[in-house]
């Protein structure tokens, strides 16, 4: 039996959504910025993403561009953001267990002059709100704070955020990481105060390669590539049409039935977690009920490896993850893990679970069946 359990890392595409991206690919391939008619072919599929994408986040179709993924439309909102407004100040808040598409960002912007402030989480991974009132200051820019954890599923009030921020300065940005939260929640960003949302398109069941920018209307922001000005200047390239089409087809069939398939979600969530709580010297990090993410589980195991416990998972079959895929070239310590206060023996012993909606009561009792029996042999092989 095959499990997949790392939907936070990536999602299988959707059969039909593949199949479109195809016809596109292979039928309708106009480049969209071309005057005859396979140009207008191409140009009618953007026009008809952005439509979709407009209508799930009640935004303007003017205030949507498409990049190549989340880490792009991140770097493009810091950066693009931090230049334009320099002259306003050059202070920057975000928090301690970001995705490194934007701590990595705000790092480089660091070295460019501007000053960042890391915010702390509680132990359940969510900031304080009087933690982000006393780092506001009349030269803050930009505040950055993702919807979702990727690691532990801790969701941040962002209403709350936005209005918090907006009341100390209304010329501040607020900038938020939707990509793993996208999919799985309604955001409406003019109701919430943000004036910036990334978005991915493999994380919910669309092609790798794809991502979503929002950008309020009256947001200052210069663009970080260069070339043939399309979408508005703001961010050359030939659009992926294909990959376009089918990030906003995936979209669509996600939010048509988003309140049942979230409710099925969290009920699952909750039978894994139980099913996880009766094994010894285990824990799971953070929320898990309505006030963390439907779709990710933390697991700490005691005495056993995160990466042995993997690879042994893998042999049966059931994939994981050990933390951020994006940080796995890289191995260190999890910031999230480190931030939320975990005890120390546990950093290199957790292993995150993350389902869809393809994941099914069946294949979580697999999983829990196989981790009853290997969790006491792995012990046993443990050198103390």
């Amino acid at each position: 039996m095959e499990v997949y359990l790392d939907n936070s890392a990536t999602t299988a595409c959707f059969p039909d959504v593949a199949q479109f991206m195809t016809h596109i690919l292979c039928t309708d391939y106009g480049n969209p910025s071309s005057m005859h008619r396979k140009g207008l072919e191409a140009e009618h599929y953007l026009k008809e993403a952005k439509d979709i994408f407009a209508r799930i986040l009640k935004v303007n179709t003017k205030e949507l561009f498409f990049t190549s993924g989340g880490t792009e439309a991140d770097n493009l909102a810091l950066i693009g953001c931090a230049l334009a407004n320099h002259r306003s100040g050059k202070h920057i808040i975000t928090t301690k267990i970001e995705h490194p598409a934007v701590l990595e960002t705000c790092g480089y912007l660091e070295k460019q002059g501007f000053e960042v402030t890391y915010l702390p989480v509680d132990e359940y991974g969510v900031i304080r709100l009087e933690n982000l009132e006393k780092a506001m200051r009349a030269d803050t820019i930009l505040v950055s704070v993702m919807h979702t954890n990727n690691e532990i599923g801790s969701l941040q009030p962002i209403m709350e955020i936005g209005k918090l921020i907006k009341k100390i300065n209304p010329k501040c940005l607020f900038h938020v990481d939707a990509v793993q939260g996208f999919g799985k929640a309604r955001i409406y960003p003019k109701k919430m105060h943000i004036d910036l949302l990334s978005a991915s398109s493999h994380k919910i069941h669309g092609p790798k390669g794809v991502g979503l920018l929002y950008v309020g209307d009256k947001v200052k922001i210069v663009p970080i590539n260069y070339g043939g000005g399309q979408q508005r200047n703001l961010r050359s390239g030939t659009e992926n049409v294909a990959g376009i089409a089918g990030m906003a087809m995936a979209a669509q069939k996600l939010y048509d039935k988003l309140d049942e398939e979230v409710i099925a979600l969290y009920e699952l969530k909750q039978y894994f977690v139980e099913g996880l709580s009766k094994i010894a010297d285990t824990q799971v990090n953070g929320y898990t009920d309505g006030r963390s993410a439907p779709h990710v589980i933390s697991f700490s195991v005691k005495g056993v490896r995160s990466e042995v416990l993997l690879h042994s998972l893998e042999d049966k079959g059931i994939y994981v993850s050990a933390g951020s895929a994006c940080a796995s070239n890289h191995p260190q310590t999890s910031k999230t893990l480190m931030a939320i206060g975990l005890d120390k023996s546990l950093w290199d012993s957790t292993i995150r679970f993350s389902m869809s909606v393809f994941t099914t009561k069946e294949e979580i009792d697999y999983t829990l069946n196989t981790l009853y029996d290997m969790i006491p042999m792995l012990r046993r092989y443990t050198r103390h």
